[in-house]
């Protein structure tokens, strides 16, 4: 029998849905000792790895494993993640954001509650330029979506090479700053890794000209002091972050309360059990036939 173990804020609904799908081989286990696989969110397993000896194969629950492959942690095992599901929510959030923010209906909210009628400018989406930070499949999917709008849409990777054809043109990362000049909203979708460390700072984002700035990627690849810089010096209008260095984000943060900075507590793409459960199911047939493993992670790359 292959030994599974949960370690999930989800694990309730994990446990549900492995027992309903019965696949062969496999026991549900809460000892540490025997399992040989685990399913689990990243940062909850991430500092008692070294109590599962027989670790064979670790499933996580997130798109994001930066937990999973600092330098002081074990890389005996296969670690996979979750990928093909988060560009629907990515979309919503960023279109939303930009809606909200472009036709101001939050402020809108406001003068119903005091029974002002105050019609106020707004500019469209329509011929704006969007460029997204990594065009993995949610940065392609926010680019299919936000074309729909209007958008031009420029893509940023390490290649250079255009994704999908959904791109009106791609640049190399080492040409952000040529991009940035470009774009009226940045949205990057970067995932955690040495080379992303603190790419947004006052450096590049002073290339860019009032635009909206959107992090729904991972925290670390944003400068704080860069960004609160590059919001007062009007390179950027509004920061829409909803991933930061430290999680959950200090009470006593400069971004709480500053007038040009949105927060979301990590929202933006919620991984789902149902979804999460059919990779892994996926993966567990495979795992236990001795096949390749899907979205299986390069611990030297870091993704």
């Amino acid at each position: 029998m292959i030994k599974v173990k949960i370690v999930s804020r989800q694990q309730r609904r994990y446990v549900e849905l492995l027992t309903n799908a019965k696949l062969p081989q496999l026991e549900i286990t809460e000892d540490p000792h025997q399992a040989t696989v685990l399913i689990a969110d990243p940062p909850l397993i991430a500092t008692s790895l070294n109590n599962y000896p027989h670790l064979q194969w670790l499933q996580s629950t997130y798109a994001g494993i930066d937990a999973l492959i600092q330098p002081n942690l074990r890389q005996d095992y296969q670690l996979t993640n979750i990928r093909g599901i988060f560009g629907p929510l990515i979309a919503e959030y960023i279109m939303g954001q930009i809606l909200n923010h472009q036709r101001h209906f939050f402020r809108y909210a406001l003068q119903q509650q005091q029974q002002q009628w105050q019609p106020i400018p707004y500019q469209s989406i329509a011929g704006k330029t969007m460029v997204i930070i990594g065009t993995g499949t949610i940065g392609q999917h926010l680019a299919k979506v936000a074309a729909v709008f209007g958008c031009h849409i420029i893509g940023i990777n390490r290649s250079g090479i255009a994704a999908s054809a959904d791109f009106n043109h791609t640049y190399a990362i080492t040409a952000i700053d040529t991009a940035l000049a470009q774009a009226d909203y940045v949205v990057s979708i970067l995932p955690a890794t040495s080379q992303t460390n603190d790419l947004f700072d006052q450096q590049h984002l002073k290339h860019c000209k009032n635009a909206l700035f959107f992090n729904v990627g991972r925290g670390n690849s944003v400068n704080e002091n860069g960004l609160l810089d590059a919001l007062e010096q009007h390179y950027l209008q509004h920061a829409f972050l909803d991933v930061f260095k430290h999680e959950p984000l200090p009470a006593d943060h400069l971004f709480w309360h500053h007038p040009q900075i949105t927060i979301t507590p990590h929202i933006a793409a919620e991984s789902f059990p149902e979804q999460v459960f059919t990779i892994f199911k996926d993966n567990y047939l495979r795992f236990i036939q001795q096949q390749k493993l899907i979205y299986s992670i390069d611990f030297k790359r870091e993704y």
